[in-house]
């Protein structure tokens, strides 16, 4: 019978046994010692560094499923540091609420929210104030992954022309959207939506090379990772009028410390890292894992595997 270790509290652990009856479920703790009869097959662990993942792994793990989409806060050297051990992860499992979170950055860049509501009787009622449309503009995406797609979909739904970068040469997965090299997205992007990993590849994606190749007057949302951006040539940028705002949901350092000038800068709009918060996140998260989880008991492959020498 296999074993699940669950370090994602008794609620968690009681969800997952519910529905795969055939398996026995384990609460671990995600701190201190973990009693020495404990071992397992399959290890679940929240987003982030776990305490005692070590040890823990030294249970008999074969198989460690991280609950988040990106995996590069995971010590990835110590998780396959056993030959044959497989880690997934929840990749595509917050496409709905960040995609929306994207649309919804665009579309407040477009009509010029939160700047046109009311704070005092204006001098003019019913006179345009040079609202833009997302209709008809070109939505560059970096990373067409279970995210970049949803987003895709729903820039295609307002009118928006699609073009996409991605790490490999798989074609796109939708009818209408162009796949091509970066240059070539930066080159044409209005919008630039940013939902790639974090990899030793994608580290500062876009630098000072990168926004001289962007039309002036670009709006960059990042929601991907922080990293992606060199945010010391993405306020030249700003400055300059290459980029006329930036959207950022991920930032570095997170936290960002007080004081830091993406607070101020008048062409940031920043928010903590919640774009992918969602009423139903939780239940989406459970059952991608409890889909994989059915499928090892079948001895079918898993789904969202990390590839060791990529890290993503």
């Amino acid at each position: 019978m296999t074993v699940v270790l669950a370090q994602l509290g008794a609620q968690g652990a009681e969800q997952i046994a519910a529905a795969v009856p055939s398996v026995t479920v384990i609460d671990v703790p995600m701190r201190g010692d973990v009693s020495a009869e404990v071992k397992g097959d399959v290890l679940v662990v929240p987003s982030g560094y776990v305490d005692n993942l070590t040890e823990v792994l030294g249970r008999g793990v074969r198989w460690v499923h991280e609950f988040g989409t990106g995996v590069d806060s995971v010590p990835l050297d110590l998780v396959f540091a056993e030959e044959g051990r497989v880690l997934t992860c929840s990749r595509g499992a917050s496409a709905i609420p960040i995609a929306e979170w994207v649309l919804a950055q665009m579309l407040a860049f477009e009509k010029h929210l939160p700047e046109a509501w009311l704070h005092r009787a204006p001098e003019h009622w019913n006179i345009g104030h040079g609202l833009g449309e997302l209709h008809s503009k070109t939505v560059g995406i970096v990373g067409l992954g279970g995210i970049g797609t949803r987003v895709a979909e729903l820039a295609r739904g307002f009118g928006c022309e699609v073009v996409a970068a991605r790490r490999t040469d798989v074609p796109s997965p939708l009818d209408g959207v162009r796949v091509g090299p970066l240059d070539e997205v930066l080159g044409v992007a209005q919008h630039l939506v940013l939902a790639a990993p974090a990899t030793a590849q994608t580290r500062h994606l876009l630098d000072e090379a990168a926004f001289s190749r962007m039309p002036r007057g670009a709006h960059i949302v990042n929601v991907g990772r922080g990293s992606l951006i060199d945010q010391d040539a993405l306020r030249v940028a700003l400055d300059d009028g290459t980029v006329a705002r930036a959207s950022l949901d991920v930032c570095t350092p997170e936290p960002l410390p007080d004081g830091h000038w993406l607070y101020e800068h008048p062409q940031v709009h920043l928010s903590p890292h919640i774009s992918w918060s969602s009423p139903h996140g939780l239940e989406r998260i459970l059952q991608g894992f409890i889909e994989n989880l059915r499928r090892w008991e079948s001895g079918d492959p898993l789904h969202h595997v990390v590839d060791p020498h990529e890290r993503y």
